[in-house]
């Protein structure tokens, strides 16, 4: 079995910063794409922000120059770097991957972004 793992959630002040992480264990033999999602209440689940295994970074548009998405050297841990956060970022985030030809969700961490 594959595992995803969420961490780094938790409660901030508008303009504040979080950094999310998310770890791939288990049998894995290929990780391709990992990216990010969220789902505020209420709302579909919506696109973040993706890191592909060259490095390569996209992000949504209200997130973009706000957050960083970013991978570590061995390939199962990417991370969100959240900076400048809004109340409107408030959502449960959640770790998505391509491993081993299929997609793998993780648990999901909350965000909350309140004064």
């Amino acid at each position: 079995q594959v595992q995803l793992v969420e961490s780094g959630g938790g409660l901030v002040q508008p303009g504040g910063a979080l950094r999310l992480s998310c770890t791939a264990s288990g049998r894995i033999s290929s990780i391709g794409f990992m990216g990010w999602f969220r789902q505020a209440p209420g709302k579909w689940r919506e696109w973040v922000a993706a890191v592909d295994t060259s490095g390569t970074t996209t992000y949504e548009d209200s997130v973009r120059g706000r957050f960083t998405i970013s991978r570590d050297n061995a390939g199962n841990t990417v991370y969100l770097q959240m900076n400048s956060l809004k109340p409107e970022d408030t959502a449960v985030y959640y770790c998505r991957a391509r491993i081993n030809e299929g997609d793998s969700w993780g648990q999901g961490t909350q965000v909350t972004v309140s004064s």
